[in-house]
Parts: structure tokens; sequence; C-alpha cells
């Protein structure tokens, strides 16, 4: 009897411990909009250098869990948002449409994205902006060598100069075994 009961809990934890297992790890990362008086058209976002290159095995959420690229079986967004740092009179209006796609080499998925966004009336103090996620399942980006997240945007350039926090939050799934 205490054989059977000794091979059960065995079992079972074999098991526990093959189920995936789940943690948050969020990017952020800034930018500034270069400000022009007469409001002149753009139809590229400035980059946000702290999404280019990178490499989740040194990402400190991995580090504390414990995990490696290799072991993710999934990764989905569950955030991906704006927030306007300065000035804090400054709102969205000036932007039209803006889109997060992630990259890997020749590869690339739309991750989230947001069209007619004047219209939102996102007014000041220091507005945040979410965006619409599109459900991409984020896996070979993340295992891949190195993996950006590339933002476009088109509009049209904010009265004064403009800093942006971007923020991506992913759910990522990993085996331990």
């Amino acid at each position: 009897m205490h054989r059977r009961l000794l091979l059960f809990t065995l079992g079972a934890s074999l098991l526990v411990a093959c189920q995936p297992t789940r943690f948050n790890t969020t990017l952020k990362g800034e930018t500034t909009v270069r400000g022009d008086a007469l409001g002149t058209l753009f139809s590229a976002f400035p980059p946000i250098g702290s999404f280019a290159n990178l490499d989740f095995d040194a990402n400190q959420d991995f580090k504390n869990e414990g995990v490696t690229k290799a072991q993710v079986t999934s990764v989905k967004a569950t955030e991906v948002k704006l927030h306007i740092l300065s000035p804090s009179t400054q709102d969205f209006s000036f932007l039209d449409s803006i889109a997060f796609y992630a990259r890997a080499g020749d590869n690339e998925v739309l991750v989230a994205d947001k069209s007619n966004i004047a219209s939102l009336e996102l007014s000041a103090p220091n507005p945040t902006l979410v965006l619409d996620l599109k459900g991409a399942e984020l896996q070979p980006y993340v295992t891949a060598p190195s993996m950006s997240v590339v933002v476009r945007g088109k509009g049209h350039s904010p009265p004064q100069d403009t800093r942006i926090e971007a923020s991506a939050t992913f759910q990522v799934a990993f085996k331990l075994f």
C-alpha cells in the first residue's frame, strides 16, 4: 500500500513538472517624437532603442524564473501601450496610427496596433494609449538568436518635442523538462 502511494505521488509530481508554467515579462523603452510648429506629416515613428536586438536569455524575468529561450513553448502579448511622459500638456492627437511588430531575421508579425487615434480624445496630462492586441504567437521570434520590436506610426509632428514611453507585456509559457 505504501509503495502504491509513493508511486502515485511520484507520477503526479512528474505530470505537474511537465505541464507548461507561465510568467510575465515587460519590455519598456522611450523615444522622442520631434516637435514642429507646422505639424509636418511623418510616416515613420522614431525607433525605440531598447526594443532592438533582444535576447531573452539575457532578460531579467527569464533569469529570475531560471528559464532559457529553449524552454519556451508559447509567448503572447497581454498589453502594449504608449504613455506620454512630457510635456504633460501634450495629447495623442498628433498620431493617426501606430503598430508594433515582432521581427526576427526576415520574418515579422503584427503584435498590436491602433488606428484613428486622434478620435479617441485621449487628453492631457500624460495620457496613455492602449493598443489592440492581435493574438500573434511570438514563440518563434522570442526563441530566435535575436528579436526586435519594430514600431511603425503615421501622423504629424506635435508642436513640441514629445517624450513617449512604450511598454509591451508578454505572457511566457515554458516547460521545465
